[in-house]
């Protein structure tokens, strides 16, 4: 599948002046939402994941997602592969699992998020099923920013990714964009200012 198309035909792939959640800056900002507010194409790439899953032989009983950007694709992906599907989500700025989600001990969870940049999200919400009694078996992702090493890819991931290197990460494609810390950002020095994604109608 061609994801980098995929994105661009959604209007999908935003180009501007961004400030991503990490508070750094980028000239880039994929916006999943876009791409996932088709339910065929939401199918279509959630499919492609599950391939790549069970292709690896990872066995999952449950997806679980971070809350809100996670969500959608991890549904997808949770009724591709025919599993229960929960969510993460922060609560005074903390993750946590609610609304009845219970986690069985050694329940077998892969974690899905719609784009994995350093993956301090989806670590969190790993984190949390772990306290619960579960065990991780896997990270997947609609893209992947280029910070982390996803399976199937010749690119290596980087010191600020966050994932653990003895789980497989599972995504459709790689996203490499330059970030920038805000101090030495070269979008700033010209002037423009960094709008938070979903804001201003991105």
């Amino acid at each position: 599948m061609q994801i980098e198309q995929i994105y661009k035909d959604a209007n999908a792939l935003l180009e501007g002046h961004f400030l991503l959640s990490s508070g750094k800056h980028s000239q880039y900002y994929l916006q999943s939402a876009k791409v996932l507010e088709n339910p065929k194409i939401a199918e279509e790439l959630a499919i492609a994941l599950a391939t790549m899953i069970q292709a690896h032989g990872v066995e999952v009983d449950t997806i679980c997602s971070p809350a809100l950007g996670g969500v959608l694709a991890g549904y997808e992906l949770a009724r591709s592969l025919g599993k229960r599907f929960i969510f993460a989500e922060r609560v005074n700025g903390e993750m946590t699992i609610r609304r009845g989600f219970d986690i069985k001990e050694g329940e077998k969870i892969l974690v899905c998020e719609d784009i994995i940049t350093t993956g301090g999200s989806a670590l969190e919400a790993a984190r949390v099923a772990q306290n619960m009694g579960g065990v991780i078996v896997g990270y997947a992702a609609l893209a992947n920013r280029g910070f982390c090493q996803r399976v199937g890819s010749e690119l290596k991931g980087k010191l600020t990714c966050k994932l653990p290197n003895d789980v497989p990460f599972f995504a459709l494609a790689d996203f490499e964009f330059d970030i920038y810390e805000p101090t030495e950002c070269p979008l700033c020095k010209l002037g423009t200012k960094a709008i938070k994604p979903g804001s201003r109608g991105n």
